[in-house]
Parts: structure tokens; sequence; C-alpha cells
């Protein structure tokens, strides 16, 4: 499962605009975002993608696998992590479930994984990012599943593979459904927008969703600041490690912050 912890500081003025212009400036990840509705506030350096659909092919990248950047030896932080037994464990079962998301839409046969255990860096850490595609089932077909089932025609559509595959599996673990049980269980902060999915549509019908990690989540009312990460609880997992890759993931989101006081 992915257990998550929460860093928090109340009773907060801040600039929402400059926080995420630092954040980004720190991290300049693929999937920022800034997003606002009403007093509420998502900063956001997200280097995860949740979900693209382009056309009939859909795409997903989990995320499992983290090193931190250094000056001095960053080749062999890399390296750590291409060679990890354990991030590859992780990784791999995230991969797993994904493919069955995804083959709940997708033609048959059609799910691949495109890249599996791809390192990518970034600006303060490496990843470990694996690629799965698929192709989405013919139209007609969706339709004629979903009215047996639910005998209403609004309920059919292409997004069905988006609905199918969330929460993303890299922020809850597998089985799915037995991690957030255990999620509920064990963490002590309600998540919310955390760990959630946030993107766009074109008047194409083409989606692409973020996964919302790497975030700064801010309620001007209540003047509350939240940042939260988690790491994966396995077999092998060595607490002290998990904890801190945690303190890894929330460097760029604390120094983005710290500037503002």
């Amino acid at each position: 499962m992915n257990l998550c912890q929460e860093f928090f500081s109340e009773n907060t003025d801040l600039d929402p605009v400059a926080v995420f212009e630092r954040l980004n400036g720190i991290g300049k990840a693929p999937f920022s975002t800034f997003m606002r509705w009403r007093d509420r506030y998502l900063l956001s350096a997200s280097p995860e993608r949740f979900l693209k659909k382009e056309g009939r092919k859909v795409m997903s990248q989990p995320i499992k696998g983290t090193r931190r950047r250094s000056l001095q030896d960053d080749n062999a932080m890399r390296k750590e992590l291409e060679t990890s037994e354990k991030d590859r464990a992780e990784n791999v079962m995230i991969v797993d479930l994904v493919r069955n998301d995804l083959a709940r839409n997708c033609i048959p046969g059609s799910v691949q994984v495109e890249e599996l255990f791809g390192i990518y860096t970034f600006e303060t850490v490496h990843q470990m990012i694996s690629t799965v595609t698929g192709t989405l089932k013919p139209l007609e077909v969706i339709k004629s599943n979903f009215l047996n089932d639910h005998n209403d025609s609004n309920y059919f559509n292409d997004l069905n593979v988006l609905r199918d595959a969330f929460p993303p599996g890299s922020m809850t673990g597998a089985p799915k459904v037995m991690a957030m049980e255990l999620i509920e269980k064990y963490e002590k902060t309600r998540r919310g927008l955390y760990s959630g999915a946030v993107g766009y549509f074109d008047p194409a019908g083409d989606f692409d969703f973020n996964v919302v990690i790497r975030s700064i989540l801010y309620n001007a009312t209540s003047r509350y600041v939240s940042v939260q990460v988690g790491g994966a609880i396995v077999y092998d997992s060595v607490p002290e490690q998990e904890y801190e890759e945690c303190l890894v993931k929330a460097e760029a989101m604390l120094k983005a912050l710290r500037s503002e006081g």
C-alpha cells in the first residue's frame, strides 16, 4: 500500500501565484497545475501522468521509485534507482494493476507495456517510470456493454476508462480495494484532492490527466496549508528509508513555502 503523511501549517497567509512560480522554478515538472476553486488553491509540480487519451489510444505512466538529485554522486543515485530490486518490484506491481485497469475498456490484447523501469531525471529527483498503453474498444461495444449493465444510455462513453482506472494505482497500491481499506484505517489525514487527478478535455474528446502529487493545497479562508507525501509499504520496506524518501519528495514544496515566509 501507499501510506501518506501530512505536513501542515495553520493561520498562514501566502500568495498562491508567487508560491506556485517558486515551486515550478524549483521542480520544472511536466504536469504542473495551478487551480483555484473558490477559496481553495492547488499548487502542483506533479511529474506523473495518470491517464491520457488521444484518438483511440490511452496511456498511463505510473511512477514507483524515487532518488534525490546529488551534486556529488548524481550518477550513482540514478544507477542505484535503476538497479534497485525493491523499486522494480513496486513498479511492476503497479504496472500490472494499471494493465488490468485499462484492459476493462481496451481491445483484448491491445494493452502493452511500452517501457518498463524507465529512469527519468527531473530538477530535484530521479524517478522510475513505466508506460502502459492500450487501444479503446469501439464506442458501440462500450455502449452495448453498459446498456446491458445499466439500461441507461447516459452511462456509456470513453470516460469509462478514466472512471475505471481511478484512483491512480501508484497512490493506492495493489490490490487496489484492499489497499484503499488499509489507507482508510491507518492514515491520520484525509487526502482530499491529494493523490487524485487534474486534467483537461479537448473538443475532440481527448484528455490528459496528472496525478496530484508534489502539491501544495491552500485554503485561503481557513489559512490552512497542506503538503502530503507518501511511500510504498511492502514486505521488505525499511521504515527509515521510506521516511527519508517522503522527505525527499516534500523538499521542493517546503522550500517554496519557506521562501514565502
